[in-house]
């Protein structure tokens, strides 16, 4: 056996072959790492593929909880219908891997993260209709009753936003580097969403991060899996929709050079306003808010990437000092993209 960074291959192996059935040896192939949770792909003996997660190896903080609520969230939602990987099981005892960790099943399909690879995996006419099955199962996601699933203890049903706002706010107010003048227009839009707060129309389960790269995608482009659970809570459904709709880039959009390359601005890929209609058709709820949503969605990655800014200009990140030196103006462009989404 090799060593593979954050796995006890001998003990997790035992676990796997105890409690999901699988044929060891196994191979360990980290998929996605860095600061979030950990993912491996896992392959027995009978080539049966398998995914753990785990919490990063270098935090100090995560605990049981992280593992433990993610899995309650997939467990809770498989059986609905909601596409997601079909738990296999949960691991707690930090004895066997150093920390708690579990595991689901490897969903095969394409996760679509820049224009290239959109325009290799699906003709123009399937780019078509992903936008379509994007939005229609994140309605079925926030039509879910988060009590009878069993998540009404996830978190509190109220001032979702409002806390959210507070919260980005705060990061961006500690993030602030000397000698950048564009705080300015982060800190009037931070005030314009705090005072102009639509009010929550239901309780939902939110996904927090729900967009095209974090969907495992069939052939016909419709979803498989929905991935990367660690940030869902409950809350209002119109802060998915917002992410969904900031991420969905169109050709001729400002922040098109600042999200990327971005696969929603190849041929074919149905509109924003597409995607919204498509949304409203399969929900109960009133979508006429929504250009808030979709601000505030630039206004908190303007406060991420301010915070990405700052640890660089502290030299916490080791590397190109020069490789961030034009984002100030990308983060008050993001904010100024913001400013006019809220003034419709």
């Amino acid at each position: 056996m090799g060593d593979v960074t954050g796995i006890d291959e001998t003990n997790v192996t035992a676990w796997l072959e105890e409690h999901v059935g699988a044929k060891g040896p196994l191979e360990f192939d980290l998929v996605a790492g860095g600061r979030s949770n950990l993912t491996f792909r896992v392959t027995d003996a009978a080539g049966t593929t398998y995914a753990l997660r785990r919490p990063p190896v270098s935090h100090v903080l995560p605990t049981a909880h992280d593992m433990v609520r993610e899995h309650t969230i997939i467990e809770a939602l498989y059986p609905l219908g909601i596409p997601v990987p079909r738990p296999l099981g949960l691991c707690v005892d930090e004895t066997v891997n150093e920390r708690p960790f579990y595991v689901m099943e490897f969903v095969e399909g394409a996760i679509v993260r820049d224009r290239d690879q959109a325009e290799a995996a699906f003709s123009e006419t399937i780019r078509g209709q992903i936008g379509d099955n994007l939005a229609t199962t994140l309605a079925h996601l926030h039509d879910v009753d988060v009590d009878a699933a069993g998540l009404g203890d996830l978190a509190r049903h109220d001032g979702y936003i409002e806390r959210q706002v507070r919260r980005w706010r705060g990061q961006f107010e500690q993030m602030k580097v000397e000698g950048v003048d564009h705080e300015t227009v982060v800190e009037e839009v931070g005030d314009l969403l705090a005072s102009t707060i639509p009010t929550q129309q239901r309780v939902s389960v939110v996904h927090g991060d729900y967009r095209l790269d974090n969907t495992v995608l069939d052939d016909a482009g419709r979803v498989r899996a929905i991935l990367d659970w660690e940030i869902c809570t409950l809350g209002d459904p119109m802060a998915d929709l917002g992410v969904l709709l900031c991420y969905w880039t169109e050709p001729g959009d400002a922040s098109a050079t600042l999200l990327g390359a971005a696969p929603t601005t190849a041929p074919g890929f149905a509109t924003r306003e597409e995607v919204l209609a498509a949304y409203a058709a399969h929900s109960t709820l009133d979508v006429s808010d929504v250009a808030y949503y979709q601000a505030f969605g630039y206004w908190k990655l303007a406060c991420i990437m301010q915070g990405v800014f700052a640890r660089y200009r502290a030299g916490a990140t080791a590397g190109d000092q020069g490789s961030v030196e034009e984002w100030p103006a990308h983060i008050a462009q993001l904010a100024e993209t913001a400013k006019r989404t809220l003034e419709g």
